[in-house]
């Protein structure tokens, strides 16, 4: 009977790579793993960041309220200096002008009432008094109020932008999904209007019921921040790349071994 040579034992050694080709692999593994370890110190710098700016929320928020920047500060006002300052504010609530903004929160879906409050100096400051359920806008009485004084304490935001990932705002309908300031201003026809909005706290807007009037109190104070994860996975992807190398290397001694 013919001897059958077992498959096992089959030289499946390789031909080692021409030098070119290992230096074409050797500098893609340089470029990956220098790739891998920069996003991974970029998200160490970011992590730090982000620490940084919860901070500096957390000590503006709990901060004794003072008064709300008036027409002269508006200008330098931006969300690193001012957003979630604790600010306070009086003036002239103009309730037949208030805009109602799609918004869902822990109560359900239903709308922040947005209201302007006509300051001393000329200015007007939009107010989100609070959350309410579709059937506060059914009640006419809620949106024909007369003007009247009022004050608010709460948390300064900076607007937002008019057009949403989903949808953007359309005014001709009387349909808004962000709190657009400058567009807000312009469909109601109220001049100088600040960069900014206050969200009343709950003792401003102590609402109970967000069917009978506005519930204050329920801004979101809440910043993700994964960029430990995400340093740790860039890393680690990193130091498989080295421990490709190795085996690489290893596996291309082997074939250079003389028979």
């Amino acid at each position: 009977m013919a001897a059958v040579k077992d498959i096992s034992s089959r030289d499946t050694s390789r031909n080692p790579r021409s030098k070119a080709t290992l230096v074409i692999l050797g500098l893609l593994a340089v470029a990956i793993f220098a790739g891998l370890c920069a996003l991974g110190t970029w998200q160490v710098h970011r992590l730090a960041w982000k620490r940084a700016l919860i901070a500096q929320v957390d000590q503006r928020a709990h901060a004794p309220a003072t008064p709300a920047p008036g027409k002269s500060e508006w200008a330098q006002l931006t969300q690193d200096n001012a957003e979630y300052r604790h600010v306070t504010a009086s003036g002239t609530y103009l309730f037949d002008k208030q805009t109602l903004v799609q918004a869902a929160t822990e109560l359900g879906s239903g709308y922040w009432v947005m209201t302007p409050l006509q300051l001393a100096d000329g200015g007007t400051v939009l107010v989100n008094r609070g959350f309410v359920l579709p059937a506060w806008r059914k009640d006419a009485a809620n949106t024909a109020q007369p003007p009247a004084p009022g004050q608010v304490t709460g948390l300064l935001r900076m607007g937002e932008p008019a057009s949403g990932f989903l949808r953007n705002n359309d005014p001709a309908a009387n349909l808004w999904y962000s709190r657009d300031l400058p567009g807000i201003a312009a469909a109601r026809g109220l001049g100088d209007v600040a960069p900014y909005f206050i969200d009343a706290d709950a003792a401003s807007s102590p609402g109970k019921d967000a069917a009978r009037e506005p519930v204050g109190g329920l801004t979101m104070i809440n910043f993700p921040n994964n960029h430990l994860t995400y340093a740790i996975t860039w890393y680690a992807l990193a130091l498989m790349v080295i421990v490709g190398v190795v085996i690489f290397v290893r596996e291309e001694k082997r074939a250079r071994r003389p028979g």
